[in-house]
């Protein structure tokens, strides 16, 4: 009897028995594909052949840490978790020229010149293009080996043969697989291609860094099954009108997830920010209504950014909400409860929200801050200068405490702030230098700020 077709979602995974153009689990459209069965022979029982018996071992034994290879660049190490290691696969995606092509080479020449065997694959730019840009960013003397091939099993022959230390790919969608019957690009070339490459960095020992294109949401275009299946996803994020760029990793079994690495573009392409609170400061003059710092945390290293808040009347029916660089449900958030435990509404006003420099914040110890800069516009009322300000709004008001208390306000004090406003709660941080006024709720907050309330 034939076994019935199956189907999957590459969004989310989830199993069906019948095609369908939306997935019913997680909404997304034209993501059901039919799986490919393992094996076209007959079911056996796994019970009938024995296996080898498998090697256990407890939680307490103690193995040697992977070892790393540093590249000289100390924001992508610091993102990589230390270095590269050995027999790794890592996934870089960010939007179209946004600069993945030019961090990736400037890595290559430093992992090269550190003694690592590199090859760097380009399946989007033929070789005197990689060339010319190598030149330009004076890298031409880096004993880099270069390709331009979309063959898989050309790339994977010629890797074998050369027995490299890493890899580069850029990028992923372009790879084709002659045993995969679809066009480059699609779900099935990705996954394959991923699977591959995966495999056979882990078989021979061999680093992979694979470039991956990013679709309109901002995601890495193809299955999410090739984030599965890789050690280590890094997004290289910045918006085109600035020159600061920002690696940050979401996935690595090798180090901390959430970590960032911030770069600042130049006509020498990427160059490491020692310092980014100062950089996201620089142009930040005097005081003024809804200007607001906030003291954050990215991964393990606080950052200081500037958020910028705009209240107008609103010309139009209905009003504008505005947001870049933070979540726009998290703003609504913040109004609703402004309104409906302060007395203090928005409607009728326009309300842009902006973070400074094209830095992108998720965290959400950034409310409060976020709250004072809606308020400070509102009012017109600008906060004192060396004032910083987090922590997280509830839907009741109350403010909870953040995380890493003493590393804010330590980043704060180094960049010269005197003052912060916090969360009541949590574990005290006394910083010398740097004064602290807990507020409890959301209301106490607004009254003893602004007066308002």
């Amino acid at each position: 009897m034939a076994k019935s077709p199956s189907f999957s979602c590459t969004a989310c995974g989830n199993v069906t028995s019948k095609w369908a153009g939306r997935c019913e689990a997680c909404g997304a459209w034209n993501t059901i594909t039919e799986d490919a069965g393992i094996s076209k022979g007959p079911a056996k029982s796994l019970g009938a052949k024995r296996g080898a018996a498998v090697v256990l071992t407890d939680l307490a034994t103690e193995e040697a840490p992977p070892p790393r290879t540093t590249s000289g660049i100390a924001e992508l190490d610091r993102v990589l978790g230390g270095g590269l290691v050995p027999a790794s696969a890592v996934l870089v995606g960010g939007d179209p020229g946004i600069g993945k092509s030019t961090l990736l080479l400037q890595a290559a020449a430093q992992f090269a010149r550190a003694g690592l065997k590199t090859v760097y694959v380009s399946g989007e730019e033929a070789a005197a293009q990689v060339r010319m840009r190598a030149q330009r960013l004076g890298l031409a003397d880096a004993p880099v080996k270069l390709a331009a091939e979309t063959n898989l099993r050309d790339i994977l022959t010629t890797l074998e043969a050369e027995r490299p230390g890493l890899a580069v790919i850029d990028s992923i969608q372009t790879m084709w697989a002659d045993n995969v019957e679809s066009a480059p690009g699609s779900v099935s070339q990705v996954r394959a291609a991923a699977h591959e490459l995966t495999s056979f960095a882990k078989r021979k020992g061999i680093s992979v860094i694979l470039v991956g294109h990013v679709t309109k949401e901002g995601q890495i275009a193809g299955p999410r099954v090739v984030e599965h299946m890789v050690d280590t996803v890094l997004y290289f994020e910045g918006e085109r009108g600035h020159q600061f760029r920002i690696l940050r990793a979401v996935k690595n079994r090798f180090g901390p997830a959430d970590e960032i690495g911030v770069f600042e573009m130049t006509g020498r392409g990427l160059e490491e920010v020692v310092n980014p609170s100062a950089l996201f400061l620089s142009e930040r003059g005097t005081a003024s209504p809804g200007s607001v710092v906030f003291a954050g945390v990215e991964g393990t290293r606080p950052v200081l950014v500037e958020f910028q808040a705009l209240v107008a009347p609103s010309p139009h029916s209905q009003a504008r909400r505005t947001v870049v660089g933070w979540d726009g449900g998290r703003l609504a958030m913040i109004l609703a409860v402004l309104e409906a435990r302060c007395g203090i509404p928005f409607a009728g006003l326009d309300v842009y929200l902006n973070v400074a420099g094209g830095m992108k914040v998720s965290e959400p110890a950034a409310d409060l801050a976020v709250a004072a800069a809606l308020l400070s516009a509102r009012e017109d009322a600008a906060l004192p200068a060396n004032t910083v300000v987090f922590g997280e709004i509830s839907l009741s008001g109350a403010l909870r405490a953040a995380s890493q208390t003493e590393n804010r306000l330590k980043e704060a004090q180094k960049l010269g702030f005197t003052a912060a406003i916090a969360s009541g709660g949590g574990k005290p941080a006394e910083v010398p230098g740097i004064s602290v006024r807990r507020v409890d709720d959301l209301t106490t907050f607004v009254g003893d700020v602004f007066g308002a309330g």
